[in-house]
Formats: C-alpha cells, sequence, structure tokens
C-alpha cells in the first residue's frame, strides 16, 4: 500500500510535522511503502486563477502526479483560529483545479477521487486541533474522498514529545496507530474492490 503523509505547517518546531513523522513510521511499521511529503519543498503560489491562465506551477503539477498515486494518505493538520491552515487549502486548492486542454490533469478529481484518507491533528490546546478538522473533513469529502472515521485530536502537543520529536505517551501513539490501522485496512479493500 502507498501512504502519502504530510502535514499542513512549514513551521519548524510544527507539532504536526513532528506528528507527521510518527504516523508516517507507524505506516510503514504496517508494510506500506510511505511518501513523507513536506509542503514547504514546493514552490505553490497562492491560487490567482489569472495566474493559472498562464500556465499551471510546475509544482503543482508534480503534487498532482504524486498525490494521485498514493491510494492513501494521512493529513496532519495544525489549527488557526478554529480551522485549518491556509497553506492545506492553498495546495488542495491548486490540486483540485483542473489544467485546461490536459488531456490527462482536466479531471479536478483525478488527484483525489477514492483516496482514503486519515485525518490528525496536533495543538498546545486542550482540543487538539479538532475544530480544524471539522472544517477539513467536508473539504475531503468534496474532493471525493474517503475520510476514515478514526480520526486523532492531539492535545497539550508542547508536552506530547520527547526531544527527538516521538510520542511519549502510551495512549497517544495508540490513537494515532488506530488512525493509520483503519486508513491501510480501509484502502486496501477499496483497492480490492
Amino acid at each position: 500500500m502507498k501512504v502519502l503523509v504530510f502535514a499542513g505547517s512549514t513551521r519548524l518546531a510544527s507539532f504536526n510535522r513532528k506528528l507527521a513523522r510518527e504516523v508516517a513510521a507507524m505506516a510503514r511499521a504496517g508494510g506500506a511503502e510511505v511518501t513523507h511529503l513536506e509542503l514547504g519543498d514546493y514552490d505553490i503560489p497562492m491560487y490567482n486563477a489569472d495566474l493559472e491562465a498562464r500556465g499551471t506551477p510546475p509544482d503543482v503539477m508534480k503534487l498532482k502526479q504524486l498525490f494521485y498515486e498514493h491510494p492513501a494518505w494521512l493529513i496532519c493538520t495544525p489549527e488557526y483560529n478554529a480551522s485549518y491552515p491556509a497553506l492545506l487549502k492553498n495546495t488542495l486548492d491548486w490540486l483540485s483545479s483542473p489544467v485546461k486542454g490536459d488531456a490527462v490533469w482536466n479531471d479536478d478529481f483525478r488527484f483525489s477521487r477514492g483516496k482514503v484518507v486519515g485525518v490528525l491533528s496536533a495543538s498546545p490546546g486542550a482540543l487538539g486541533g479538532l475544530r480544524s478538522q471539522s472544517h477539513l473533513v467536508p473539504l475531503l469529502l468534496n474532493l471525493h474522498c474517503w475520510v476514515a472515521p478514526q480520526t486523532y485530536a492531539l492535545g497539550r502537543a508542547g508536552s506530547a514529545f520527547d526531544a527527538d520529536g516521538h510520542l511519549v505517551d502510551e495512549a497517544a501513539k495508540t490513537r494515532a496507530q488506530s488512525v493509520v490501522q483503519q486508513v491501510l485496512w480501509a484502502a486496501g479493500r477499496l483497492q480490492q474492490a
């Protein structure tokens, strides 16, 4: 199973980037072929239809293909103002925009249709980014994704990781692992269908 793992943050000490590293390791341990994506490695401008009319940016085209190639995704989203961040929204907006005149990428949902997605979040607050998940899930459903019902919101994230970026609490590990396992199981079942 090919799994794409990424965080909706580029901050160096991001709790969600730490959480993404942890779930990537869990997915590998579960036998998956994992691509751990860092959104900051791609040059993606703010979405603008006038800019797009001059040509879809090359890094957007690379990401369209990368997302398409992975039947399962694990997304770790921060919570900004009770929702998911602009980085994540902007990326998904670009990826879902059809490339006019392109026989392959003129389908706006080609990159996302049928993907099984696990949603996790981490936040210094007690809710762990739960409100960001409540906004992100409808967007993923609109993109024709299958969203795993098992999610995880890691609260008090400032004390949740050790100096090496690993989760310290066994219950947190178990909850994150349950999301990974459900995504791998469901994606495997859908590929057999």
